[in-house]
């Protein structure tokens, strides 16, 4: 039964004009009203409204007043169940959309903030085949949680999204369709297995000082040294104070990622490789530097870093 309603749905969205004015793109924040709102019984409704209908049929032809007054009484709940669900909608608010990270073919999580003036319950929000309930109390918002799939690498649009509700008995549904005029930057997909990256040589330039447990040499005082690191007796044989130095050189070797390196590959082929050697670069905790055609990313490391080169990546044509 459900199906055959969503068939009977899709149907009407394309005959219907008014049911398809909302396709455009529509930015932030986005706010339902009655003329965005649409109601139609369920399959449980229907069945209710024979039932309703028998039950009238019954109680005048056989004169019972009591059965009548039962029928009308019934009748009036789903009438005002129907403007329940109407309201249910009605003045809800899309106000934020933020989405997280993932690489194509891995779906990408989105958070959905939604805000009302008065409570709401039991709303379902559906995004593709995922479809989440969720619940507002009287002035505040809450944030709904989505997974969008993703197929390819790239700024990927957002998918019309569907609210509705057939609280608080099930007989109507109520639903609208958000547009948010947003897209969600997919990470490319690295590849499964290849050759390391080059790795510059552990030089003066990729050296850093690191405070050790041991010692590591003498050096003139300075001011600002604490006293403790005074070497007295060392000091008493020359003519200037002289301090212990704890300092030691530290290796940290730099990975230079270089798309000019990759020689003999197709130009996604390239970019797999990359976003590989970027993923083993930040487990390994490497300085990586890279260098794109129309992008270029000095050393450092990091998640804001991993970040910013596998977006670069992301948006190579």
């Amino acid at each position: 039964m459900r199906g055959t309603l969503q068939r009977v749905q899709t149907w009407a969205e394309r005959r219907l004009p008014a049911l398809t004015r909302y396709r455009r793109l529509e930015s932030l924040p986005i706010e339902l009203h009655r003329r965005r709102i649409y109601i139609v019984p369920t399959g449980f409704g229907i069945g209710f409204s024979l039932l309703l209908l028998v039950m009238m049929v019954g109680a005048l032809n056989y004169a019972n007043n009591a059965a009548l007054l039962l029928t009308c009484l019934l009748g009036a709940a789903s009438a005002a169940s129907m403007l329940v669900a109407f309201r249910s909608l009605d003045g809800l608010r899309l106000s934020h959309v933020r989405a997280g990270h993932a690489v194509a073919g891995q779906p990408i999580e989105l958070m959905l903030e939604f805000d009302s003036h008065r409570g709401r319950s039991a709303i379902r929000v559906d995004a593709g085949h995922d479809s989440t309930a969720f619940a507002i109390d009287a002035g505040g918002s809450t944030q709904v949680k989505i997974a969008l799939p993703t197929v390819r690498r790239g700024w990927q649009p957002l998918p019309r999204l569907r609210l509705w509700s057939s609280w608080p008995l099930g007989l109507f549904r109520a639903w609208s369709w958000l547009y948010p005029e947003q897209s969600v930057l997919v990470w490319p997909q690295p590849e499964t297995a290849g050759p390391p990256p080059y790795a510059a040589a552990d030089d003066a330039r990729h050296m850093r000082l690191h405070q050790g447990d041991e010692l590591a040499a003498l050096r003139d005082y300075r001011a600002g040294d604490p006293q403790r690191h005074i070497a007295w007796k060392a000091s008493a044989r020359h003519t200037n104070l002289l301090v212990k130095d704890f300092e030691q050189p530290q290796s940290r070797p730099q990975w230079q990622l270089d798309w000019r390196q990759l020689h003999g590959l197709d130009h996604e082929a390239r970019i797999a490789r990359l976003a590989r050697w970027l993923g083993e670069a930040q487990s390994q905790r490497h300085n990586y530097s890279l260098w794109l055609p129309s992008n270029e990313i000095a050393s450092g490391n990091g998640p804001l870093h991993y970040a910013r080169c596998m977006s670069a990546l992301a948006c190579m044509p």
